[in-house]
């Protein structure tokens, strides 16, 4: 049996998700009422037993080290582990100069686990994946290297790093955000974007961060910098994430992905899980997302006072534990841990962090409210873009943001 260690690449600065990353990672923002984003990766690292995970961490890494510490304490003496690595300048005095550069600086992780397969996947998409079947994918063609793809629209290929495969799923070539992408075998209206998730040997990624680390015209990047040197001399091969399947899923979730790395992205990504049959099912007991167990006390609803509208009520909406609805409304909406609505309020479209409180009769629509915000009664939200704009961040999509403990008045 291979023996496997998973490297989490977690050191970007996130600045797309700015202000959500104003005082954490990217990969420590919450997502789905509950959840940080890191915990989808390592979720689908430990439901398919790979149980060793190192997280590389650089910018602004304290929520994310606190949320590893809390949420993935994993059995010690079995050798199953979820490790922050925090930047440690091991080969001079730079920061990680890129992802390929964040192995390199850290090959003493390698040498010390002694792998025979090693996983470098990205911190920051929403997924689920069997990475065992990619596993499978990579010995059975004996390849060097395995990149997880996706098949988007050609459309929008130029988005993305996107690969040509030959009729075998060995690569051809990589363009990094071609004008003109090559089409798949077989269906020319869709071609395969790179996930930006990788499998390796272990003697070809050591060699190849090695090699990259001696350029010094290099941009240190694994998409730039190795994929595309590497598929020239050594067998690598292309995963495709849409064959994937995990226990408990429905076909129309097959394939599903989201890169949240801008906010109208994550915004949306939220807003998938509300629908009455969202693509992305969290409720899949067979696949669960692991994250941080609390004692929050339920969510509360409470007054019914119909005759003046003082009804504490919440539809098509993700609620999470210890939030009060009371007396106030809310729909299509995701609610982290300690949330309270107040009477005759409503929310709608949005997304509120933990601890976040709405005062009476505010009016707030297509809006994230960042934690430790208090909303002040009689405030409208979402509604005036000319005055959104001149008081808070307002992204291309229209989505109002209020940052962590900001002083709303």
């Amino acid at each position: 049996m291979s023996k496997l260690l998973a490297m989490i690449l977690a050191g970007g600065a996130g600045t797309r998700l700015e202000p959500l990353t104003r005082e954490r990672a990217k990969p420590a923002v919450p997502f789905g009422g509950r959840y940080r984003i890191i915990d989808f990766v390592l979720s689908n690292f430990a439901n398919s037993g790979v149980y060793r995970m190192k997280v590389l961490t650089q910018y602004k890494s304290d929520s994310l080290n606190n949320h590893l510490s809390r949420a993935w304490r994993m059995t010690a003496f079995l050798g199953h582990y979820v490790e922050a690595v925090p930047a440690q300048m091991r080969t001079g005095v730079d920061w990680y100069k890129g992802s390929a550069d964040a192995i390199y600086q850290n090959l003493n992780i390698i040498t010390d686990e002694e792998p025979d397969h090693i996983f470098v996947f990205g911190a920051d998409h929403v997924y689920r994946m069997d990475v065992r079947k990619m596993l499978d994918f990579h010995i059975e063609r004996k390849a060097a290297c395995t990149v997880a793809a996706i098949p988007v629209p050609i459309e929008q290929g130029r988005e993305f790093g996107i690969i040509d495969v030959g009729p075998d799923g060995r690569m051809l070539q990589f363009l990094e955000k071609p004008k003109d992408p090559p089409p798949m075998p077989g269906n020319p209206k869709m071609c395969l974007a790179s996930m930006g998730n990788y499998l390796f040997t272990t003697d070809t990624l050591v060699k190849q961060v090695v090699r990259d680390a001696a350029d010094e015209k290099s941009a240190h990047d694994f998409g730039k910098s190795i994929i595309s040197e590497l598929y020239k001399h050594e067998p690598v091969y292309v995963y495709d994430f849409a064959q994937n399947t995990v226990a408990g899923q429905e076909d129309k979730e097959r394939g599903y992905w989201r890169d949240v790395g801008n906010i109208d992205v994550y915004y949306q990504s939220n807003m998938d899980l509300v629908e009455v049959d969202p693509t992305f099912n969290l409720y899949n007991d067979r696949w669960p997302i692991h994250t941080q167990p609390n004692n929050f006390p339920p969510a509360k609803f409470v007054f019914a006072d119909r005759e003046s509208k003082r009804v504490g009520t919440a539809t098509d909406s993700l609620v999470a534990e210890g939030c009060i609805i009371s007396g106030g409304q809310v729909h299509r909406s995701v609610l982290s841990p300690k949330v309270r609505v107040n009477s005759y309020s409503e929310v709608e479209d949005s997304i509120l962090f933990e601890n976040v409180t709405i005062g009476r009769r505010c009016r707030i629509k297509r809006a994230i409210i960042d934690k430790n915000v208090e909303i002040p009664p009689g405030m409208t939200i979402g509604y005036d873009p000319v005055e959104d704009k001149r008081r808070f961040h307002v992204t291309s999509g229209g989505v109002v943001v209020i940052p962590k403990g900001m002083k709303v008045t």
